[in-house]
């Protein structure tokens, strides 16, 4: 169960309600069932819906105390007798709806804290909320329910779209941001990018001249940098997820649907197609084309262009399956020279 200190829970709620709003199917007999929370198979109670998606706590379905589980049709007979299966054909897609019946996105009073600095040239609605030191400059615009954090800087001429949550220290500059974004705590988007000259005279900035420009619906993780472009513009797609500690370079362009792990980096000028995902660790070289729904393994290196759907792991990126194939090879290797060594 959540931590009531730090969660708000919008429960209890009928179980029928529930199982209605994910489109699954239960015996009137059970509809009537309060579940109070959500939480993992081995934690929960009568009162707590759970959901297997992940083969290997399968031993912990059996073992279950949950009042309701979500599972796939092929799990059924694993379902303790004292637990309500919802089959589902997405557990954990399911289980994500419910979770935010319980626990809907905090949201603030509107209005503007006395301790806030806004210049008299931004336009901010009347349903905004703007937090305790924060710095608003000139000519910025701020839609409804947008809330902007503590000591959050939201530079000149800025446009933070309807319902986007600024999270607080984050500094936000040259940048227009879509609606309903998520921007976490201590995110710099609009820095200056890493472009410049290099010669025998020393090294001589290019001024960086765009912006960065940020669809609707899109995550940033703290901490995370999204560099201005140089010219052409930076660009995140509609509903690309980007976790903690990720840097996008300047004229970087993400389509839609774009997942980038913690500590991933894309170098200046590279453009992914949509639902592109990289895992942790990972980078790609500046100037590239990355095909639509390629995937990079964690801490892969990718210095070529990838068609649309190919699946690189290593470094160099190389296939997927050659790269598990060269480790495979490269274990046989190790042993035989073991053996060796001990005969």
């Amino acid at each position: 169960m959540a931590d009531s200190r730090f969660h708000r829970n919008a429960g209890p709620f009928e179980l029928g309600y529930l199982a209605d709003e994910i489109g699954c199917e239960i015996a009137d007999s059970a509809r009537t069932k309060q579940i109070s929370g959500t939480g993992a198979l081995n934690a929960s109670d009568q009162e707590t819906v759970s959901f297997l998606a992940n083969r290997r706590y399968a031993a912990d379905l059996a073992q279950t105390s949950a009042g309701a589980v979500l599972v796939l049709e092929s799990d059924l007979d694993h379902v303790p007798d004292n637990t309500v299966a919802l089959v589902s054909t997405d557990p954990y897609y399911d289980f994500a709806i419910i979770s935010q019946l319980f626990h809907p996105k905090r949201q603030p009073m509107a209005g503007i804290s006395p301790s806030a600095t806004v210049d008299p040239s931004a336009q901010i609605s009347d349903q905004a909320s703007i937090d305790s030191g924060a710095s608003i400059g000139p000519n910025v615009q701020i839609g409804a329910g947008a809330w902007i954090g503590p000591n959050a800087v939201i530079d000149q001429g800025v446009t933070i779209g309807e319902g986007t949550h600024i999270g607080a220290a984050a500094y936000i500059g040259y940048c227009d941001i879509g609606r309903e974004c998520d921007i976490h705590p201590g995110v710099r988007i609009g820095t200056r990018g890493f472009g410049f000259a290099m010669s025998r005279k020393g090294f001589l900035d290019i001024p960086q001249t765009g912006t960065v420009q940020i669809g609707d619906f899109v995550e940033i993780g703290a901490n995370s940098t999204v560099d201005r472009g140089m010219g052409p513009n930076t660009v995140i797609g509609d509903g690309c997820k980007l976790d903690n500690l990720v840097q996008i370079g300047h004229n970087v362009v993400l389509g839609r649907g774009c997942v980038i792990t913690a500590q991933s980096g894309v170098a200046g000028s590279t453009v992914l197609d949509d639902f592109v995902v990289m895992g942790a660790q990972s980078g790609i070289a500046g100037h590239l084309k990355i095909g639509r729904g390629a995937q990079i393994a964690a801490k892969c290196g990718v210095i070529r262009d990838l068609g649309p759907g190919e699946k690189v792991g290593g470094l160099p990126a190389v296939p997927l399956r050659q790269w598990l194939r060269q480790h495979a090879v490269l274990e046989k290797l190790m042993k035989r020279k073991d053996q060796k060594a001990d005969g």
